[in-house]
């Protein structure tokens, strides 16, 4: 099989990783709902069902990414930053407008459909880097997917060290923030996130790359959440909020140390060609080599990403026609190699995972849309605090799951979803402590939530790419992340608003207080995701010989034809 040569001074994907860093903490700004939530409520006079209903839209802009699931198949990422970054400043822009008074009385339909469109650029931006960088590092998904996912994650902390420490706890200076300023950010990132060429060299330096990224992450994550207690137990001067600000930024820079060291320190520019036996080779099943994935347009990560045009590209194929001696029969794909996404739909595994994933991070996304009504009901004078632990442990989570479900299906091919599974029964506790409300288990509870809600977000997406391959890896994992927003407008809108206003109107006002504001919600949550936990160990159970065909040597295997 002929091999592809990469040209000389490709770009390494690590600039790319860099700046998908950035983006990332950009595409988190969904996560800022509880900062601003209140002085919705106060400024539109709406009630609890209506706060939470803007809670959905917030939900639904943020996981409806169909669009840019088939777009990324079809345009550069640098387009889709670019609709992103428009619809960020508009939909944040109009309500801006509304919380500053800017303009009285807009409508509150009009606020729903802003904040749809504005949290919508989520899916844009995440899309962008995420299919991008899973394309870039194809032998690595997981632990992209980890990093990637928890800069999501710790966005929460970052936004709310800008919100107290910067804008003073200001919720129309935090949205006019959103809008100007994401928009600058992701303008800037547009011509680093680009397909790359996949990292060359010793696999040892890829993993030294990894683990630094994966640090750097870990330092900001603690770094933040540290800060953000200090300003609220002491008070801090305006210079020094901005100084500890700055060294946020330089923390958020870190990964860009990776592509600085390559260029200071270039690697030997023989390593730069994929040669038989390298690193960039992936063995089948029938012990025959092939290139990576990234490198032959016939495997499963072919056509995502191009590093040669189009006229290379059909000469390599007619040599592959004229080399196999013809053109083989259709035939539908396995488990394991490309899917599209009506052959995916008939796949009882992907409706298993849909109702995993719905089940988890809609039980998840209901507490973390009310969590600062949650903390009022329980007591919390500064529900900041709150959203922050919440945020590092989502952290945690994403990163960690990465990390871990990447070592154990390398090493005994544990399906990713088991670690789904682990969480859902903790989530079961995490409820529980909720509904009960002991002294003192309101942050345990919230901390497991976070790390547990971190955990699904971060196992579904790896887990799409290897039983569904990467060639529409973006169409149907946009269509997982459904199960986001109809989670929340069952769980969230419909129950545990409901639930809340019921037990307001019982006490005489708009306010809840006490552990009965969530505690019928708590327990159903509760009882939901013991479901998802049975569902989540039949589809384990299922997919285990799928791991068990493509990691069964300890590195990724393309499945047999």
């Amino acid at each position: 099989m002929p091999k592809l040569v990469l040209k000389a001074g490709s770009r390494p994907p690590w600039v790319g990783l860099a700046a998908a860093v950035w983006v990332q903490i950009a595409a988190g700004n969904a996560y800022t709902f509880p900062l601003y939530s209140s002085a919705l409520k106060s400024v539109l006079g709406l009630n609890q069902q209506q706060v939470t209903i803007l809670g959905v839209a917030n939900d639904l802009g943020e996981n409806v990414s169909l669009i840019p699931g088939i777009a990324c198949n079809k345009f550069p990422p640098w387009a889709l930053l670019l609709v992103g970054t428009v619809l960020c400043f508009f939909g944040y822009g109009v309500i801006w407008l509304s919380v500053s008074q800017t303009v009285s009385s807009l409508p509150y339909w009009a606020v729903w459909i802003a904040l749809c469109l504005a949290t919508n650029s989520n899916a844009w931006f995440g899309t962008a880097v995420l299919v991008t960088n899973m394309r870039n590092f194809p032998l690595s998904r997981g632990t992209v997917a980890g990093i990637l996912k928890g800069y999501i994650g710790i966005s929460a902390a970052v936004y709310t060290v800008i919100y107290s420490m910067v804008l003073k706890g200001s919720a129309s200076g935090l949205l006019l923030f959103l809008a100007v300023g994401i928009s600058v950010v992701c303008l800037a990132m547009m011509y680093f996130v680009r397909a790359c060429a996949p990292p060359s060299g010793e696999e040892s330096s890829v993993h030294v790359h990894f683990l630094f990224t994966q640090a750097a992450s870990v330092v900001l994550a603690i770094y933040v959440v540290v800060t953000t207690a200090i300003n609220d137990l002491i008070s801090i001067s305006d210079a020094v909020s901005y100084i500890l600000v700055a060294i946020m930024v330089i923390l958020l820079m870190s990964p860009l140390a990776i592509p600085v060291k390559m260029t200071l320190f270039p690697a030997n520019p023989n390593k730069l060609r994929p040669q038989g036996g390298s690193s960039n080779q992936l063995v089948r099943d029938d012990n025959s080599t092939q290139t990576s994935p990234l490198l032959t347009p016939s495997s499963s990560a072919a056509n995502l990403g191009s590093f040669h045009d189009s006229e290379d590209a059909s000469d390599i194929e007619t040599l592959l026609a004229v080399g196999e001696g013809a053109v083989k029969k259709k035939r539908r794909p396995k488990r394991g190699e490309d899917f599209k996404l009506g052959e995916a739909f008939i796949k009882a595994d992907f409706w298993l995972l849909w109702f995993v994933y719905f089940l988890g991070v809609g039980s998840g996304v209901t507490a973390l849309n009310n969590l600062a009504q949650i903390g009022v009901a329980f007591g919390v004078e500064n529900t900041t605090i709150l959203l922050s632990v919440f945020s590092f442990c989502n952290f945690v989570g994403r990163l960690g799951a990465g990390v871990v479900s990447e070592h154990y299906v390398r090493s005994i091919t544990l399906p990713r979803t088991f670690w789904m599974t682990c969480t859902q029964i903790i989530m079961v506790i995490a409820f529980g402590l909720y509904a009960l409300a002991f002294k003192g288990t309101l942050y345990a509870a919230t901390a497991l939530l976070g790390i547990c809600y971190g955990v699904q977000y971060s196992i579904m997406v790896p887990t799409v790419s290897e039983l569904f391959g990467l060639k529409h890896f973006g169409i149907i994992c946009a269509f997982m992340a459904l199960g986001n927003p109809i989670g929340a407008a069952l769980f969230s809108a419909l129950l545990a608003g409901y639930v809340y206003d019921m037990e307001a109107s019982k006490q005489g006002g708009s306010t809840c207080y006490g552990a009965n504001c969530f505690r019928l919600t708590f327990l159903v949550l509760a009882g939901i995701c013991g479901l998802g936990t049975i569902l989540s160990i039949i589809l384990t159970i299922r997919i285990r010989p799928v791991y068990q065909m493509l990691y069964a040597s300890g590195s990724f295997r393309l499945p047999q034809s």
